[in-house]
């Protein structure tokens, strides 16, 4: 009699198929901050290095960078760190700020209401507040996409909306959440923020409701770590609320954390002039050994 053959269980569907995406070991709080620490550090002093012409820093930096898992470590720890279980979504604060100035019943993307338009510059998920929200048509941007849904696109060198197409092309809200603090010199900070406004459009237009709308957008979304504002030698509330204003922007919301100061920029259009007329220099403020350079130069 032939030995009768072991009949094999069948494999799950699911562990036929290969992992399409490899999921980052988990890091700790303190590992996640220290990560991001060490990359922002690192990247001043390469920019540092290369504005100065300093080839053989700039090269040691970079291999200190690569050794430490680049882009793509940082890029993890900033999602990890972003986490709900760990409280870091800054889109929240956001989704309810909008939410408190749109009336009720009209906010995007109900009563057949169209949904505001958002740019999220810096975009490392899909599945934030704001993307859950229901209330914005997204378009998410990063320098290095780690996401189909996520454009890899430098905002610097992002097409503007030509004037005539701004109301169509621009968006409602601009988000730079902890993006402008990666920026590795005041000027480009500078830069950048002056940019903001070219991709947004004019108020909201719904019936009789325009005037509280467009008392909050269009606006820019603004999240920085809170000691570039509470403990920085050039940067105070009072200075960044002057660099806001010359760029044609008024303060709507504000919200100070432990770790991160919050803003609503409403942005009123710039005039270009104006703009020109007054710079920003590289200026102390608030001296004292403990505070840190962090600066914003409008030039």
């Amino acid at each position: 009699m032939a030995a009768s053959k072991k009949r094999k269980k069948p494999q799950l569907l699911s562990h036929t198929r290969p992992t399409s995406v490899k999921k980052a070991p988990s890091l700790s709080s303190q590992a996640t901050r220290s990560v991001i620490r060490n990359h922002h550090t690192l990247q001043k002093h390469l920019h540092t290095a290369i504005a100065s012409g300093d080839t053989a820093a700039a090269q040691g930096l970079q291999a200190q960078l690569a050794n430490s898992g680049g882009l793509k470590k940082y890029q993890e720890a900033s999602i990890q760190g972003q986490s709900s279980e760990r409280g870091g979504d800054s889109s929240k604060v956001l989704v309810e700020w909008v939410k408190e100035a749109l009336l009720p019943g009209i906010c995007g993307g109900t009563a057949g209401r169209p949904k505001l338009r958002m740019l999220e510059v810096g975009a490392l998920k899909v599945d934030n507040a704001c993307s859950r929200s229901g209330i914005f048509d997204m378009t998410r941007i990063d320098l290095h996409s780690q996401h189909p849904d996520i454009q890899t696109q430098d905002f610097m060198r992002m097409p503007l909306p030509s004037k005539e197409a701004i109301d169509e092309d621009g968006y409602d809200v601009v988000s730079l959440s902890l993006v402008v603090n990666y920026v590795g010199d005041a000027v480009g900070r500078g830069k950048m923020l002056r940019r903001v406004g070219g991709y947004l459009r004019s108020g909201i237009q719904v019936g009789g409701k325009a005037a509280l709308e467009r008392s909050a957008l269009p606006a820019l979304f603004l999240v920085l770590p809170a000691p570039c504002v509470t403990n920085s030698r050039y940067l105070d509330e009072g200075r960044l609320q002057d660099i806001m204003t010359r760029l044609g922007y008024v303060k709507g919301r504000s919200k100070l954390s432990k770790k991160l100061v919050y803003y609503l920029w409403r942005y009123g259009g710039g005039n270009a002039a104006k703009e020109r007329a007054v710079a920003f220099k590289k200026q102390e403020i608030q001296p004292g050994g403990s505070r840190n350079n962090f600066a914003i130069v409008l030039q």
